[in-house]
């Protein structure tokens, strides 16, 4: 059976460092990072979508972590379609930025090949000091909800395989239509073919937007699976409203069955909360972790 590592999808969110979860002593930027390395042992790095990481940031989170820790870095937002501000990009590129996202993304003109270039081998610059270090996980691409099946977006995908070369590429689509009983075998053999991690999601069922909570395996080192919650709020209202989710005792363990059969088809399986709202997430993560640890669990 392959590791288990069980997580939160932040270990810097506002509401995290304000619920009192770090000690006194330990709540400047280097503490956080060593207390939470100390309690959980993967973390993923969202900052990674909103601006392009720096890599200065990797050298510095690989000294304040021990071997086998692991950092799944989530892909920056024109990487995967979505709309990017100026602002995320660095300063000599803002006057190259799309005036709203990439080339599949609703019909919009895509963006400029050598701008997209260029984000590209920065990003590689900046999450090398982690992968040279043993400490990169997955590189996510969480897709967004109008990356529909289709030519454009298998076309799309084979681009990220070829660029993530050398990475452990993990895809999440956000339209459930991915996973319809009619298609899901389809594209477990693409992302299979691809060598792409497929993430697994759990979150409010019953939505137009709502994924099944199933956790296919299409590649033999990882799997990961990602904890939304469950709130009924999901794809509108605020982040709070949207992630406002409290796992109980009883939602986690009816996932603990999955997550061993999946371990068994996996060299590592990251499970990841991220129902980030106060400290829930690191909570939730570490009554996981006490679940996979019990007798029979």
């Amino acid at each position: 059976m392959g590791d288990i590592l069980v997580g939160a999808c932040s270990w810097t969110d506002r509401q995290l460092v304000a619920s009192g979860w770090y000690p006194r002593g330990r709540r400047d930027a280097e503490g956080r990072l060593r207390h939470y390395a100390e309690q959980l042992p993967v973390v993923e790095v969202d900052s990674g979508y909103y601006a392009l990481p720096r890599r200065r940031n990797s050298e510095l989170w690989v000294e304040r972590t021990p071997d086998g820790f692991r950092f799944d870095v989530k892909a920056f937002s024109l990487l995967t379609g979505h709309p990017t501000r100026p602002e995320a990009l660095p300063a000599d590129l803002r006057d190259r930025a799309p005036t709203s996202g990439h080339g599949h993304a609703r019909g919009r003109g895509p963006a400029d090949p050598a701008l997209l270039d260029e984000v590209w081998g920065r990003f590689a610059e900046a999450v090398d000091p982690l992968r040279t270090a043993g400490r990169l996980g997955a590189v996510l691409f969480q897709f967004p909800p109008w990356f529909t099946p289709g030519a454009p977006a298998e076309r799309f995908l084979e681009d990220c395989a070829e660029r993530t070369k050398g990475w452990q590429l993990a895809v999440e689509f956000r339209h459930p239509a991915w996973w319809h009983p009619e298609r899901a075998d389809e594209t477990w053999e693409l992302l299979a073919s691809l060598g792409a991690t497929t993430v697994g999601v759990d979150m409010a069922q019953g939505l137009t937007a709502s994924l099944p909570p199933v956790l296919p395996v299409t590649r033999p080192a990882l799997a990961v699976v990602r904890f939304h919650g469950r709130s009924g709020a999901w794809g509108r209202g605020s982040k709070e409203d949207r992630f406002r989710h409290d796992y109980d005792v009883t939602e986690l363990a009816a996932w603990v069955p999955r997550l061993r059969r999946a371990a068994q088809r996996t060299d590592e399986l990251h499970v990841l909360f991220n129902n980030c709202c106060g400290d829930a997430a690191v909570r939730a993560a570490e009554t996981m972790r006490e679940l996979l640890a019990a007798p029979g669990g």
